[in-house]
């Protein structure tokens, strides 16, 4: 990922994008029937907002009949033929109503149809909003669990989290108060602006000198929120990610005493974020005014020149269509606001779609592979090389790994040592196949790795990793991970495996008890337990140990070690390893150097070599005493 993508948020797409109009369009269609019922609820709608208006003239006109202007003749015959008979019929009174109190019911039942058809037309954008967010949002949240480590590696995980939340929520948003509305307000202004032309095409003359004036206000406007709106964008985002790092970091904020150093920070960011959002303000203000004042100009236009050109019914027709000409342009601000994010959510969104995983499972029906006929539990490398800045443009791939061979065979145990940085968990990730490497091949059972299926193989290698992870739930749905076909029977046999059966005993709901965020109300010895549980009941043929007793203290580590061995019967086992005590009675061990094997043999074999796994141990036999004549 270029550099310029990483600040991506500070970018704006425009308020209407067509292509990702285009692209969003099949997650509206299967709801289009409710799409068009909505648009199609404008016709009732218009009309419904024209009549409280013409029931109110048609009053004024009955009350005041007698000032009819020198042209009522004539203006009498165009509103006849706009209107139609039918709309004199029914503002009639029948017989038991005067014809106030007529106009007054017929008022309110308008009044009271118009209000339930909004509310109806609303729920139906709101609606098509959220049918479409959440499909979208499924989208997203099921690709990016179909991308591999090393896109995560360049991520930001935050801006993940706004891919599928904000982002997802802001194109909902266009639906419910930005496309179709934006739609229905023109559709309206054009509709206002007709029937106000076949009532007085002199008045509508006189009125509408000043809509162009009001075009080059919306011009400038337009340019002018464009560029405080991306400013606010831009200073949302810092806020948000001084946040996330605060929040995930506030041990060390607190042990550190940075908490002041870090309100500083955030008070001066939150201060331009007002700040900018107050120059937005300032010309939605500004906008907002200028429609005011040119409602308010046109009233004035209407009753300085209209004299002699309407009756006083359609004085106040021509005055309230005219006001309801210009609401639309009040809320343009809104409107665009929407819009403009709404596109910009959007071409995020789909910018993340694009991304192509990189590792993918073979074409259904292709032919597999062979590289023999291994029993189950073998695991190959061939001269594997392997590096994370492959897909660099500029200069040569840094490499982790170098010309890697080795085999092991079913049911060995073998570890991987060396110091930190030599490539022992980047052996593991390719074995797990979460990456996969630039050079050679990776063998398990005779198949080639990248021709096994990728669920194949992770239920064939077990891996308990140095950092546990725990999912909010119960015990048991932590061991079992979402694998329905484990009964009770076998979660408590794995748990009881690795002796975490007792404490899990211990606990107030057993293996019901809940379990707060990445477990943080277990110790880390009882977390690595139930990594260890889980492990042994998804039943895997490879053993895969990553550091995986560096954090436990030594009275769980020789629990963990009685488990281990039991864990080890009858499967392949590979251990990483810092601390050589702990591989001592390996079958085999592997000794890494940037990214090489420069030793291999049984502990005794290696001591007696007197190279790198002896200069290792004797570091850390050194330390040990120093440690022990420290506690002493």
């Amino acid at each position: 990922m270029s550099a310029d993508s990483l600040h991506d948020e500070e970018e704006l797409g425009k308020a209407v994008d067509r292509r990702m109009l285009a692209r969003l369009w099949p997650y509206v269609r299967p709801y289009s029937w409710l799409f068009v019922a909505d648009l199609l609820l404008f016709v009732p709608l218009f009309a419904l907002e024209l009549a409280p208006g013409w029931i109110i003239k048609h009053g004024l006109d009955s009350v005041f009949g007698g000032l009819e202007s020198t042209d009522t003749a004539a203006q009498t015959l165009a509103i006849a033929d706009f209107a139609g008979t039918w709309a004199s019929s029914w503002l009639e009174p029948p017989g038991l109503f005067s014809a106030l109190g007529w106009l007054a019911l017929l008022y309110g039942v308008v009044s009271l149809a118009l209000a339930g058809l909004q509310f109806v037309h609303m729920y139906m954008s709101a609606w098509l909003g959220q049918l479409a967010m959440r499909d979208l949002r499924t989208s997203v949240f099921d690709h990016i669990q179909k991308l591999h480590l090393g896109f995560f590696d360049r991520y930001p995980v935050g801006r993940l989290v706004t891919r599928a939340t904000n982002d997802v929520e802001n194109v909902a948003e266009m639906f419910s108060a930005g496309l179709v509305a934006l739609v229905i307000d023109l559709v309206k202004m054009v509709g206002y602006a007709a029937i106000l032309f076949a009532i007085s095409w002199k008045l509508s003359l006189f009125t509408f000198a000043v809509v162009p004036l009001l075009a080059v206000a919306a011009v400038i406007f337009r340019l002018k929120v464009r560029e405080a709106f991306r400013e606010t964008r831009l200073r949302i985002a810092r806020i948000n990610a001084q946040i996330q790092e605060t929040i995930t970091g506030m041990k060390v904020v607190q042990l550190f005493t940075r908490e002041d150093r870090n309100f500083s920070d955030f008070d001066e960011m939150n201060a331009l974020n007002r700040d900018a959002w107050h120059r937005s303000n300032r010309w939605d203000g500004r906008l907002f005014s200028v429609v005011e004042v040119a409602q308010n100009l046109t009233v004035a236009i209407i009753l300085g020149y209209g004299y002699g050109l309407a009756a006083i019914g359609t004085f106040y027709l021509f005055i309230d269509y005219m006001r309801r000409f210009f609401m639309p342009l009040r809320d343009l601000s809104a409107k665009y606001s929407v819009m403009q994010s709404s596109m910009a959510g959007a071409e995020r969104i789909f910018e993340l779609l694009d991304t192509e995983p990189a590792i993918v499972d073979r074409a259904a029906g292709a032919d597999p592979i062979r590289a023999g006929s291994d029993a189950r539990g073998t695991v190959v490398f061939d001269n594997v090389w392997f590096a994370y800045n492959s897909d660099a443009t500029a200069g040569t791939p840094e490499w982790i790994l170098q010309d890697l061979n080795f085999r092991v065979e079913p049911g060995e145990k073998v570890a991987f040592v060396g110091a930190t940085g030599a490539g022992k968990t980047s052996l593991i990730k390719l074995l797990a196949r979460l990456y996969e490497p630039q050079r050679g091949h990776i063998v398990l059972d005779g198949n080639l790795l990248a021709d096994l299926p990728q669920t194949e193989i992770r239920r064939r290698v077990a891996t308990v990793l140095q950092d546990v992870f725990l999912f909010s739930g119960t015990i048991e749905e932590n061991i079992a991970l979402g694998r329905d076909d484990l009964s009770m029977e076998q979660i408590v046999a794995a748990a009881k495996t690795v002796e975490a059966h007792a404490f899990i005993e211990r606990l107030p709901d057993g293996y019901q008890t809940e379990l707060r965020e990445r477990g943080s109300n277990l110790s880390v010895g009882q977390r690595q337990l139930l990594s260890f549980a889980r492990a042994v009941a998804h039943g895997a043929d490879i053993l895969v140990l990553d550091e995986a007793t560096s954090s436990i203290d030594t009275e769980t580590e020789v629990v963990i070690q009685r488990a281990v061995q039991k864990l080890m019967q009858g499967r392949t086992a590979i251990a990483i390893a810092h601390r050589l005590s702990t591989i001592q009675d390996m079958d085999r061990i592997y000794v890494l150097h940037k990214g090489r094997i420069q030793e291999s043999g049984t502990h005794d074999e290696l001591l007696a070599l007197e190279g790198f796994y002896y200069r290792l141990y004797r570091l850390q036999y050194r330390a040990e005493q120093v440690r022990i004549q420290a506690t002493a």
